[in-house]
């Protein structure tokens, strides 16, 4: 599980980790990795089993040239710039990595390798019933004020993270919360975690490390519109952050170790959608999502342009707030999401697009080309007019003259909170509006401007409300935690049960990650029935990018070393 003071639901990147971002029909933050493989395109309408892991132009570092600028958006310019608090974003971490240790590189498939430049090796075994992972550190790895990265950097990392102390809100406790210990192996250099019993997905964790100074609480909580370039480290470090005009650049690193940074200049600037599709249009962004139909169409034919398509590791979903007055019945929430046809919702949202989802998703925790998927959301619902009529007359709210459920004078209406100026946003939350409409309930539309997006998520000002979970890792039954205990900051539906809070518990100390995996299934299809959640699609990612940029694009689950992302010669 996890802890976050009524974590308002934060992007997690601390282990096999989620990132919350705003939803709005297929549109995303742009998350590019860099990498050191070819993929090949898909040109034409491609379905869940022929997209690519990836989309990267993949090219050695050779055929790059030295320097240029790389420019994207950001949905949203956080306030909170730790990454390890509860409040931090998506943004937050596209922002953390261009200037803090990346420790975990993963393939597009989620293969987990160490990242030499700080971790030269790695190893777990399984001492007197518990899993220890014993990591060696690049002797030449250091942080930007000259503390080494050793032990220490770890032992933060876990401290903040493990969730027994009021002095810090961590965004995910999941996998820190059963460490035992951390200390110094044969040196500082060496650190050695010992787990309390059988822990399968210890490649999850230290993605990110945090610096020893982030151990102070104050230091800790000054990343408020605040970045910290020296308690960072890697190949790039801040030139310079404006939040008012809403913008961050990075250079190379000069205290940087490992192989120098392909591009001069990496910057970053908050835009809302449209914009950033007329900043792309107009040669002021190198890459901007194409996910949704009205993107895709604005940019495919652009000069200079590839359309880049992979798998996505994307959960959309809606979120019902239980503690909404006419949501805090679970009946209620089963009929919302018995009336809402995920399937037209999904043809929606691939109208248009080079992609197509023939079934919505039916886990939050695994996708579906990964080993153990199951559909859990069946078991709960699936989709009938009449069902939710009936389910709504049993929880006693009437239907009056105006086709509107009532109960105790007072109408059965609810607030749709959504955060895009696009047109697909729009038409997504009408078609939902429409589909509830048949059902008897009343859906307010509510449109807010992206970067009210915290406010919204910290407040829970919402009833209904399209967010996102991007994963970090592959790891996804070891996130249970966070989405569905009770007792979980994360989750914003606020709900839940001491039963499942158990199951979830029981789960956790099953010794293999195949006993975790079917275990978790079946965690998963209880903690459906709650209605907390309804995940709507996956879709695909799918980004325009500038045809000469390599080592950069859409992929599943691929982190690369950012040092290798550049202009070809």
């Amino acid at each position: 599980m996890m802890s976050r003071t009524v974590m308002k639901l934060a992007a997690l990147t601390a282990l096999s980790s989620l990132s919350l971002v705003a939803c709005a029909s297929g549109e995303d933050a742009t998350t590019s990795n860099s990498a050191s493989s070819d993929t090949s395109k898909t040109a034409a309408k491609a379905g869940v089993n022929d997209t690519p892991d990836e989309d990267i132009n993949a090219h050695p570092r050779d055929d790059l040239k030295d320097g240029g600028t790389l420019t994207s958006s950001l949905g949203e310019f956080s306030e909170q710039q730790n990454v390890f608090n509860v409040d931090a974003m998506i943004y937050t971490t596209q922002v953390w990595k261009w200037y803090n240790p990346q420790m975990v590189l993963f393939t597009a498939d989620g293969e987990a390798k160490p990242n030499e430049s700080y971790i030269t090796g790695w190893s777990a075994d399984v001492e007197n019933g518990n899993t220890v992972v014993t990591y060696d550190l690049n002797e030449k790895a250091k942080f930007n004020d000259d503390t080494p990265i050793d032990w220490k950097a770890f032992e933060t990392t876990w401290i903040i993270n493990r969730g027994d102390s009021e002095d810090y809100a961590p965004n995910n406790t999941d996998g820190y919360e059963q460490i035992k210990s951390v200390e110094p192996g044969t040196s500082d250099k060496q650190v050695k975690v010992t787990f309390d019993g059988i822990y399968p997905w210890w490649e999850g964790l230290f993605i990110f490390i945090a610096h020893p100074a982030l151990k102070d609480p104050n230091n800790y909580n000054d990343y408020l519109n605040k970045l910290h370039p020296e308690w960072g480290a890697g190949p790039y470090t801040v030139e310079d952050v404006d939040y008012k005009k809403g913008e961050v650049v990075f250079k190379r690193n000069d205290k940087w170790w490992g192989n120098p940074g392909k591009l001069d200049k990496r910057i970053f600037r908050q835009l809302e959608v449209k914009a950033a599709i007329n900043a792309y249009r107009n040669g002021e962004l190198d890459n901007v999502s194409a996910a949704s139909r009205e993107a895709y169409s604005a940019v495919k034919d652009e000069p200079n342009t590839q359309v880049r398509i992979s798998q996505r590791s994307r959960n959309s979903l809606l979120t019902l707030n239980s503690a909404a007055p006419a949501l805090n019945d679970v009946k209620v929430r089963k009929a919302i999401a018995t009336a809402i046809d995920r399937e037209l919702m999904s043809k929606i949202q691939t109208k248009g697009l080079p992609f197509e989802e023939p079934t919505p998703p039916g886990s939050l925790a695994l996708f579906r080309f990964q080993e153990g998927y199951n559909d859990n959301f069946a078991e709960a619902t699936t989709f009938s007019v009449e069902e939710s009529k009936k389910i709504l007359d049993e929880a006693g709210w009437v239907e009056g003259a105006d086709g509107y459920r009532e109960k105790d004078g007072k109408p059965l209406e609810l607030r749709y909170v959504y955060f895009s100026d696009s047109e697909a946003a729009k038409a997504d939350a009408t078609a939902i509006q429409k589909l509830l409409k048949d059902v008897g309930v009343k859906l307010d539309l509510v449109n807010r401007p992206g970067s009210d997006f915290s406010s919204v998520i910290k407040n829970d000002d919402f009833d209904i409300l399209p967010i996102a979970f991007t994963a970090d890792s592959p790891f996804g039954m070891a996130t249970l935690g966070q989405l569905y205990m009770s007792t979980s900051d994360f989750n914003d539906s606020g709900t839940g049960t001491p039963e499942i809070d158990q199951m979830i518990r029981d789960m956790q100390k099953l010794p293999t990650a195949e006993e975790q995996i079917a275990a978790g299934n079946k965690v998963e299809a209880a903690a459906f029935k709650e209605f907390g959640y309804i995940p709507m699609f996956n879709g695909a990612n799918i980004e325009a990018v500038r045809t000469d940029l390599a080592n950069f694009g859409p992929s599943a689950f691929g982190a690369y070393p950012i040092e290798d992302i550049g202009w070809l010669k």
